[in-house]
């Protein structure tokens, strides 16, 4: 009897933790490991955030979904890898903090023969001075930080409705943010939100980014076919934000949020403010603080994870200029170079560099986008690495399946409005996510299956894949049939 373990419970370990469940035997062992009771569909939060959904239609119970597909279900946070065992006892564990405090028993040791490390990101507000929903700022990060987001908007819109005007600032809290897809989602919903609720005559909307151009997604932008012309994503993106009157800012590090006003610096080096009476800004990501531990006692964290805190996979981690990058150096296969048995999956895994081009201002502050791992490549990744995993169990002497962003492609649908008449979606594909010049010497992807188009229809489409996402995520049958 094998038994695999499972942390997390987002996108990447769910799908892991359900493809290992469905293809290996009944003897062995499956267990998910969370600090969440609830499985939430994060994309989703967005409509949450702006008064669309409500919290139960983008999230759900885990326990009566891991029960009846025979999923043993630890509710806590995992605190220690333990991969050599104890001096007495040679099986590998994770040490388990229980979800709440004062519960009976403490830590408690969860063994393992294979490990996934799918803990996804800490949300880093601590990063920047004032921001976050326990400070100056909103969120829609997590389902509660969406609803409270949603009753600020509500009580933003009343002060219109009486004749006030009001700032809306939305976008990146940190230099180093990743997501802005999400935040990008967060302000065009919110402009169209204020159209339908007849106040958007009394708002001013200011996008505030780490990108370099608009458009970059952390993913060093894009080229799309729009009207027999090659267009970048930066223009797409701008004149999308034109259209809707939306003031951006680029090339921001926010470094203090005081109630009512963003203090940032620029690329060039130049302090700025910027005053709000309602802002959502997303923050930094790290690991979740995971610690290694050998049979000693020692510590071996730096063995096993970076510096940030996510953990060491097949990639190349060699420091090197960004122009000597290469497609090469992305991990496929997301095994431990230390331990064959540990895998890492979705955020949680290193990213060997970044694919937008580094920018440092002459203060030396980094601000450039961290690379995104959300979404449909967490979900692939996930897959992939429970295939290997079922793969040696049943004997194969490495892992057989890979997921390399490098040579995989993702689509997005980004709200721009939802509404079954009126509401619009961006419909983006890309690949591959990772830029290959090698191949596509011109922009670095194929240009054939990266496109992008803004319409009715993707609104349609964006309806559908939420629907169709939570049944998959629910193991509702044929949930396997549906793609990543």
């Amino acid at each position: 009897m094998s038994r695999v373990v499972v942390l997390g419970a987002g996108i990447s370990g769910h799908t892991a933790a359900s493809f290992a469940r469905k293809w290996l035997p009944a003897r062995d062992t499956v267990t998910v490991v969370s600090p969440n009771a609830e499985y939430n569909w994060i994309p989703s939060n967005i409509w949450v955030g702006v008064g669309l959904m409500r919290p139960e239609q983008v999230a759900f119970p885990l326990a009566p979904v891991y029960e009846r597909h025979g999923i043993e279900l630890v509710q806590g946070a995992a605190r220690e890898i333990h991969p050599e065992g104890d001096a007495g006892d040679p099986r590998p564990y994770v040490v388990v903090e229980p979800a709440r405090a004062g519960s009976a028993g403490g830590p408690e040791k969860v063994h393992y023969d294979f490990l996934v490390n799918a803990t996804g990101p800490s949300l880093r507000f601590d990063l920047t001075e004032g921001l976050g929903p326990g400070a100056h700022s909103l969120s829609v990060c997590t389902v509660d930080h969406a609803v409270q987001t949603a009753a600020a908007l509500d009580e933003a819109v009343e002060r219109m409705r009486r004749g006030e005007h009001q700032r809306f600032l939305v976008g990146m809290g940190h230099g180093s943010c990743t997501c802005e897809g999400a935040a990008f989602e967060y302000v065009v919903n919110l402009e169209f939100e204020l159209r339908a609720r007849k106040v958007r005559d009394k708002a001013e909307i200011v996008w505030i980014t780490n990108e370099h151009e608009l458009g970059d997604f952390g993913m060093g932008g894009m080229h799309l076919r729009r009207g027999g012309y090659v267009v970048p994503s930066a223009v797409f993106t701008a004149s999308l934000f034109a259209e809707r009157g939306i003031r951006w800012i680029t090339r921001a590090h926010v470094d203090r949020v005081e109630p009512g006003l963003v203090h940032y610096e620029t690329l060039d080096g130049a302090e700025r403010e910027e005053p709000f009476d309602f802002a959502m800004l997303l923050p930094p990501f790290s690991g979740v603080g995971l610690q290694a531990v050998d049979a000693g006692g020692g510590a071996m964290t730096d063995r096993l994870f970076l510096p940030n805190g996510f953990m060491r996979v097949d990639a190349d981690y060699t420091p090197k200029p960004f122009e000597a990058w290469e497609v090469a150096d992305w991990p496929r296969t997301y095994q431990s170079p230390e331990l064959p048995n540990v895998f890492a999956a979705g955020i949680a895994f290193a990213p060997p560099h970044a694919i937008s081009r580094p920018h440092t201002s002459p203060t030396g502050t980094p601000i450039a986008p961290a690379p995104p791992r959300t979404g449909m490549p967490s979900a692939e990744i996930g897959r992939a690495v429970a295939r290997s995993i079922v793969d040696m169990i049943g004997g194969a002497p490495r892992p057989t399946a890979t997921a390399s962003m490098a040579e995989m492609g993702a689509a997005c649908v980004a709200s721009a409005g939802a509404n079954p008449l009126t509401g619009t979606a961006a419909s983006m594909t890309v690949y591959p996510i990772v830029p290959d010049f090698a191949r596509w010497p011109d922009y670095g992807r194929d240009m054939d299956r990266t496109f992008g188009e803004i319409g009715l229809a993707g609104h349609w489409i964006k309806i559908l894949l939420h629907h169709l996402f939570l049944y998959k995520a629910r193991l509702r049958p044929g949930w396997s049939l549906i793609p990543e």
